[in-house]
């Protein structure tokens, strides 16, 4: 990318998007296109048709999409497949028909089989079942990389993929529901601390390991693949470190400075028992993370204290 290219990141207000913003601007990037869902709804195929023929950008962030965590994913499976499609095929085939140079899409671990080898290489996408509590998700993601993939394969395109672990860090979303499990422990044990509960309820056993990267250096990655990755694989994005929900809890807590007991429900569910990303192809590429985790849960707490609204979503 040139300094005076025009590019569009899609959902610039999320948690990614909005980082990917605040990277381009550090590294001199400023001819940026944005649009709200209100100005521009991804799922309206003829909108979004006349948005890329007025505006013809050169390179495109996709990064907008429907998230949650298990319980929204639980509870609205058709939404998260429906708009997750649709708005990921209006974009790249919209990109497509107006000549973008390149495109780069934003998928999410969660595409990988629920016991996929362990850390988990790109090659071993579609090789077993999903995990059933966030396959509508991960089936639209899977769509939304393999048109990238099958576009660059009949059409001679640029574009690529790249799939983060799980993410945090400023402008998350908080919701007591809909939010993942880092964001969600924030507020929990924030309203906690508060409320001088005895003891917080966590869901599950605590067993599962996740692995977390912080969204600015996600950001990072996302603009050095831009100038230096092409290809039809997808790009893992990770730290290679894993931790136990229950030690992620027992950090957290630590950080918002809850003092109670942690009570865990065994009757909820635990998720993938292990998700943790094969990092070397990024390594070889030349990026590594810089965010240690607990540096991060102390960045995305100060985010959570200054920006109460993201409290309420």
């Amino acid at each position: 990318m040139e300094k005076n290219s025009k590019i569009y990141v899609a959902g610039h207000r999320g948690m990614v998007g909005s980082a990917i913003v605040r990277e381009l601007k550090r590294q001199g990037y400023e001819n940026i296109v944005t649009r709200t869902h209100k100005e521009l709804d991804l799922c309206r195929q003829a909108d979004v048709e006349a948005f890329f023929a007025a505006e013809r950008p050169e390179y495109v962030f996709l990064a907008a999409a429907k998230v949650g965590g298990i319980v929204a994913n639980q509870g609205a499976l058709a939404d998260f497949m429906y708009d997750n499609m649709m708005l990921e095929m209006n974009v790249i085939n919209s990109a497509w028909k107006n000549g973008c140079k390149k495109l780069e899409f934003l998928g999410s671990s969660c595409i990988y089989p629920r016991m996929a080898p362990q850390p988990m290489p790109e090659s071993c996408l579609l090789t077993s079942e999903l995990e059933k509590t966030n396959e509508a998700y991960a089936l639209a993601k899977i769509s939304g990389l393999k048109y990238c993939e099958y576009l660059n394969r009949q059409y001679g395109t640029d574009y690529i993929s790249v799939m983060p672990t799980n993410l945090y860090g400023p402008n998350d979303n908080y919701h007591p529901e809909h939010s993942h499990v880092l964001p969600a422990l924030i507020r929990r044990f924030h309203e906690a601390k508060e409320q001088n509960k005895e003891y917080v309820v966590c869901w599950g056993d605590g067993s599962p390991k996740r692995e977390f990267l912080y969204v600015d250096d996600l950001a990072e990655l996302c603009v050095f693949l831009m100038n230096n990755y092409s290809g039809n694989e997808t790009v893992n994005a990770g730290t290679g470190k894993e931790l136990s929900i229950r030690e992620l809890t027992e950090l957290v807590a630590s950080v918002v400075g809850y003092t109670g007991e942690i009570r865990w429900d065994s009757s909820m569910p635990n998720g993938t028992p292990r998700k943790l990303l094969d990092v070397s192809k990024a390594a070889k590429l030349g990026w590594t993370y810089k965010t240690e985790l607990e540096d991060g849960v102390r960045l995305a707490y100060k985010d959570f204290l200054e920006n109460p609204m993201r409290a309420e979503r």
